[in-house]
């Protein structure tokens, strides 16, 4: 029999702001989290299929170097979104982040070694890697291998942070050794894959929008990495239907059923997201057949960038429903220090803009520089 008890209190300490504006922020900063984390990952894994399938091809290779030159600013952006919605985490759910994080001890330590290693490879195929082809190649397998394994340490700390009641069985199992993961869980593995899919999918939005800023300059190619990204965000898309199916039957029956009938929100937001789906593969098919490249670079991304935001939503109410019979958010203390609030707002919504004034100074998606390299 579970022992609540054996669940951590909160900090004592008041919300410097109501409970709903650390809601709010979470999901604003995750999204803006995993949307840089999807342009990195999928765009490099993209990059390395394109070298691989035309080996030979000078559009392969090209296709490789151009998106390569991208990764490392996508890269510096999940870091740095990365940190607002892990402190936000922190703030809410502290008691079961923390007490996750020390259970898989050394797998989480190793994040910051794996992340570094991560980042100086992608370096060093954006900066050295057209004076080194051979090892270039061999050296973006190696990051996006680390990378992947972050995210899956990531997904085992998180989904263990949700399960209070297995805490002790992890613990005295590994003899406090602090190596355990959550290999048990059977949500794991389907969680873990419908991130690392929906990465590829946005990657082929990448090439996308890479396309169109080349469509005048370079026809031929822009056709090329058109058709490639396209098809890499169908085909993906496609496999999520089956991965968030099997996501689904994964979760335990009653919360399972909110997304189908017991929550009428959690379950608008599943059919939302099936929709909007079908209709980006609809609208991406269309536009690779009569070469509109504007559908999918506008169309298409807006509708993937609205279902990631309500996925984003969905995983929130998904994590308060695991947590139901502990989390109490009502018992919060909330002593309100506005000065620091809109402080923060503001330097943040300063941050998001800078970033994307970044992203157009560096020629990420600019019709003149893009393709340059990255300083």
């Amino acid at each position: 029999m579970f022992d609540p008890s054996i669940v951590p209190l909160p900090d004592p300490n008041p919300l410097p702001a109501p409970y709903w504006v650390f809601k709010l922020l979470l999901v604003v900063t995750f999204f803006l989290h995993i949307l840089a984390m999807n342009f990195m990952l999928g765009g490099a894994i993209l990059a390395l299929l394109a070298r691989w399938r035309q080996k030979g091809n000078q559009y392969g290779n090209r296709i490789f170097f151009d998106v390569a030159k991208k990764v490392p600013v996508f890269m510096a952006a999940t870091i740095s979104l990365g940190i607002a919605p892990l402190l936000f985490v922190q703030v809410l759910y502290g008691q079961y982040f923390y007490t996750s994080s020390i259970l898989i001890a050394w797998p989480w330590f190793l994040v910051i070694a794996f992340l570094i290693a991560a980042y100086y490879g992608f370096y060093f195929v954006s900066y050295r890697g057209e004076r080194r082809p051979r090892a270039a190649g061999r050296v973006m397998l190696f990051s996006i291998t680390l990378v992947l394994i972050i995210g899956f340490i990531y997904t085992n700390n998180l989904t263990l942070s949700q399960v209070p009641s297995h805490w002790a069985d992890k613990y005295f199992s590994s003899s406090a050794s602090g190596w355990t993961l959550n290999l048990a869980e059977p949500t794991l593995f389907p969680r873990y894959l419908h991130f690392m899919t929906s990465a590829v999918a946005v990657g082929g939005l990448l090439l996308v929008l890479i396309a169109w800023t080349k469509w005048k300059q370079d026809a031929d190619y822009a056709r090329s990495i058109f058709q490639f990204g396209g098809k890499a965000f169908m085909y993906a898309t496609m496999a999520q239907f089956v991965i968030g199916m099997g996501f689904l039957i994964s979760l335990p029956r009653n919360l399972r059923m909110l997304f189908m009938g017991d929550n009428t929100f959690a379950t608008a937001l599943l059919g939302f997201g099936v929709l909007g789906s079908l209709i980006s593969i609809f609208l991406m098919s269309e536009a690779l057949r009569k070469g509109n490249i504007r559908m999918a670079a506008f169309a298409v991304t807006g509708i993937t960038g609205l279902i990631i935001l309500t996925m984003c939503v969905m995983r929130d109410i998904l994590r308060d429903a695991y947590l139901k019979p502990y989390f109490h958010p009502q018992e919060f203390a909330v002593k309100t220090q506005w000065s620091p609030l809109l402080l923060f707002l503001g330097l943040f919504a300063a941050g998001v803009v800078f970033w994307f004034f970044m992203l157009k100074r560096y020629g990420l998606f600019d019709k003149e520089k893009s393709g340059g390299p990255i300083v």
